[in-house]
């Protein structure tokens, strides 16, 4: 029976009825023409080429399996070829009542399956239960991908906003940091170097110890963190802090209250400060003068007790306090601090600390030096010593 195109109503789904028999093509049309635009197409070939055109308007497809031309299992393969499968519902029309071609049927992808003789009100629910399936289905993909579209840009702004705290509390670190500089007489270089020194000491330790759980994004907070490591000497008398010689016991228990002062600097600080920065920069304030045995302060610290922030930040810092000139000593070559630091002259290490320590030196030495070199430069001119 020949399709009247121009009946077809615009506000209506489209069904396809795919089958050799006019007959059977009659009876589903008129248990569908109602309520939906009814196509039709006679054998596999020419549902196919319909397929293609109509893909769009389709609400479901009604699909003989024995046809000239092609069967059903062909057309379904070629309509599973153009990812059609998951957007029209296909129910596949058969005389065959054996649970075997069910069964396969469904293992290609179909839908529903509808048996000859057509009982009007079953096809009907199976189809009318597909397309509404189907609908359901796409309506909730779409909420899907705009909800995916909306986090999206969420995480976009969230992102954004936290490369903007970090980057306020980067610049909150350097300030306060360049204060202490300042004040303690020494070149805002030092911190640049600490910061050096912890990302590569951190970089040797994720992939030598990964039982230490660094990342890079926790190298780079630690890195920061520990600019904030001498923080406390704000608090710390001129004539303690900028004494050349030696200082007494008692001078030196009041040196040593940095590390608290500190903490107590880094608290005022944190609601302003991002939560990993604030942890790592109290930490680092508090424990990077532990040592390994225990014999560190404030707070006598042992082994693994102190955390592996500080252990990064304390080697980095007895390094650069060695090869560095201060009021109260002159620089060490950088092969002698070496050994001072492996020979535990300066404080007990973490053996595994020390093994890092052997495996970057080389790459802080050129950190060290490339500094030093610009450190001088903005003087009036740097000349190397060996070492």
């Amino acid at each position: 029976m020949p399709e009247n195109t121009n009946l077809e109503n615009e506000d209506k789904k489209t069904i396809l009825v795919v089958d050799d028999s006019e007959i059977n093509r009659e009876i589903l049309k008129t248990i569908f023409e109602n309520d939906y635009n009814v196509m039709e197409a006679e054998n596999g070939k020419i549902a196919v080429q319909k397929i293609v055109q109509s893909r769009t308007k389709l609400a479901a497809i009604l699909l003989d399996i024995n046809m000239p031309e092609m069967d059903g299992f062909e057309v379904l393969e070629e309509i599973a070829n153009v990812n059609l499968l998951d957007r029209i519902p296909v129910v596949m029309i058969t005389a065959d009542s054996s649970i075997e071609t069910e069964r396969y049927c469904y293992e290609k992808g179909v839908t529903d399956v509808i048996r000859k003789p057509f009982d009007t009100i079953v096809v009907s629910s199976k189809v009318r239960k597909s397309i509404a399936l189907f609908e359901s289905k796409r309506s909730l993909q779409a909420r899907v991908d705009e909800q995916v579209i909306v986090l999206r840009k969420q995480y976009e702004q969230l992102q954004q906003q936290q490369e903007k705290l970090k980057e306020n509390n980067n610049k909150i670190i350097e300030t306060i940091c360049d204060i202490v500089e300042f004040r303690n007489l020494e070149s805002g270089y030092h911190l640049k170097r600490i910061k050096y020194f912890v990302q590569i000491l951190g970089k040797y330790a994720m992939q030598m110890y990964p039982e230490y759980g660094l990342t890079k994004d926790k190298i780079e907070i630690i890195a920061h963190a520990s600019a904030m490591h001498d923080i406390g000497k704000i608090s710390i008398p001129d004539t303690i802090l900028l004494k050349p010689g030696r200082l007494t016991k008692d001078e030196f228990d009041v040196m040593k209250s940095h590390t608290t002062r500190g903490c107590e600097i880094i608290n005022m600080l944190v609601d302003i400060q991002d939560r990993e920065y604030y942890e790592a920069s109290y930490d680092i304030c508090r424990h990077h003068h532990e040592r390994y045995d225990g014999g560190g302060y404030p707070d006598g610290l042992k082994g693994e007790e102190i955390s592996i922030a500080a252990q990064l930040t304390s080697l980095a810092d007895v390094y650069d306090a060695l090869v560095s000139e201060r009021v109260y000593k002159a620089a060490y070559p950088m092969d002698k601090a070496f050994n001072m630091i492996m020979n535990g002259e300066c404080g007990a290490f973490s053996p595994k600390i020390l093994e890092v320590f052997k495996v970057a030196l080389l790459e802080m030495n050129a950190v060290y030096i490339q500094t030093r070199m610009s450190e001088e430069n903005e003087k009036g001119g740097y000349e190397i010593k060996k070492q």
